[in-house]
């Protein structure tokens, strides 16, 4: 498999070359040429597969020669070693939960495969790698645990300054060795903005061998969409339409799952559902894209103002907006309709929802159509990781795993910085 970036479809790279540079040269997203089409027999098979085979005989077909068949297969093996339940919420209805890994968030799944994929490039090339990661909230705990100890490879985390909760900081600042944690005084956009300029910084990829972590890396996307596949695995039976509410911020979770529905996953619709951070679902409704400064919400890891795998969604309906809208609709919540999800799941199904997958839970009750349908949402991150605000919202006290518990015990570690890249840069040069 090549790829090519979304600003140039003439260039082409490897797997490899894509994983470890990150972002194109151009600043394009790296993206397949190719959407490879599974056969029918892998479908058929679904209901019976663990998700290690799945992931192993999807991802096959996206990593080619760059990583051998045992290399991939133990890959696999060490990521996807936690449960991803497809759980029954109410008739009809169905959480896929994805935080049971070891950070309690779904970004667990793309960034341990992300880091050994990278482990296995960087052993091949001798060569020290800095990985820069921003984070609204989840995604540097899961790439600090991931590449925690890993040999050659440093993680510089950017996260903005009082937006992400107390539990997420701890995750993020608490880590040492080879990871570091930058609290920048801006946005989680102005993070965002800063790891991109520096890959397109000439003084910086002379002196450091670059990659990102963040959804951009083609390594942290892919395998999002194998337990897409693996939930309609779960649905024993079904003989109805499926449709799935993702729960969005950076847009990288519902890219995978349309991924998944290119190669033939059996999906009908997505439901992109956002916070006030409703940019792709304005899009979806008018057509025009406008990326705005992003506002502070209860879901805080959705709180994105410019996010970066649009261009890839509009890549996989070659910017098609009549044939984009067919496939996914837009909806969005604010804080108030989110905490009422919230306590009136708990009070009437005794499930209790994370901020983020409430307002997937909403998405989902708009459009279902329980006569023809069954729904899935994702439930993205532990509801403790948000303590304080799913309490409030459920009246009751919930309890706290041992590995978050661990982290509040823990001394934060953490630089301060400015928003402005000159600041970063002069940070990251004397590295």
């Amino acid at each position: 498999m090549k790829y090519f970036s979304t600003n140039n479809k003439e260039l082409r790279y490897t797997f490899k070359e894509a994983v470890i540079q990150g972002l194109a040269p151009d600043e394009g997203l790296f993206f397949p040429v190719g959407t490879p089409e599974l056969d029918q027999k892998f479908f058929q098979d679904l209901s019976g597969k663990e998700i290690v085979e799945i992931g192993f005989e999807v991802a096959k077909h996206f990593v080619g020669d760059d990583i051998s068949e045992s290399q991939l297969r133990k890959i696999c093996e060490e990521v996807f070693n936690f449960p991803i339940p497809l759980v029954k919420v109410e008739n009809g209805i169905y959480a896929l939960e994805l935080f049971h890994g070891p950070t309690c968030a779904f970004k667990d799944v793309g960034a341990r495969f992300m880091s050994r994929c990278l482990s296995v490039f960087t052993k091949q090339n001798k060569k020290e790698v800095t990985i820069l990661v921003a984070t609204s909230g989840d995604t540097g705990s899961a790439v600090a645990n991931g590449f925690l100890g890993v040999e050659g490879v440093n993680v510089i985390i950017l996260y903005p300054k009082g937006k992400v909760s107390q539990i997420q900081e701890q995750q993020l600042t608490t880590m040492g060795q080879n990871i570091t944690a930058l609290e920048v005084e801006g946005t989680f956009d102005d993070c965002q903005t800063l790891v991109k300029r520096a890959f397109a910084d000439e003084d910086l990829n002379k002196k450091m061998n670059l990659t990102s972590a963040n959804s951009i890396n083609i390594a942290r996307l892919l395998p999002q969409s194998f337990y897409y596949f693996y939930a309609l695995g779960q649905l024993q039976n079904n003989k109805k339409e499926v449709i799935v509410s993702v729960p969005s911020g950076n847009y990288g979770n519902l890219t995978g799952g349309l991924l998944a529905k290119q190669m033939g996953l059996p999906i009908k619709n997505f439901i992109a559902s956002a916070n006030r951070n409703k940019i792709v679902p304005d899009y979806l409704e008018n057509g025009k894209y406008e990326p705005k400064p992003s506002v502070q919400t209860i879901s805080n890891a959705m709180d994105v103002g410019a996010p970066s795998n649009f261009a890839r969604m509009m890549e996989i309906y070659h910017e098609n907006h009549a044939d984009i809208i067919k496939d996914i609709k837009g909806a969005w919540y604010n804080d108030e309709e989110t905490k009422e999800a919230m306590k009136k799941v708990f009070e009437q199904e005794s499930y209790i929802l994370d901020p983020h997958g409430a307002i997937g839970y909403l998405g989902l009750k708009k459009y279902l159509d329980k006569e023809k349908q069954v729904g899935i949402f994702l439930e993205t991150a532990h509801p403790a990781k948000f303590k304080d605000t799913v309490e409030q919202a459920i009246g009751e006290g919930i309890e706290v795993p041992k590995y978050l518990q661990d982290c509040l015990k823990k001394k934060k570690n953490s630089i301060v910085i400015g928003k402005y890249f000159d600041d970063f840069k002069s940070y990251l040069l004397k590295q």
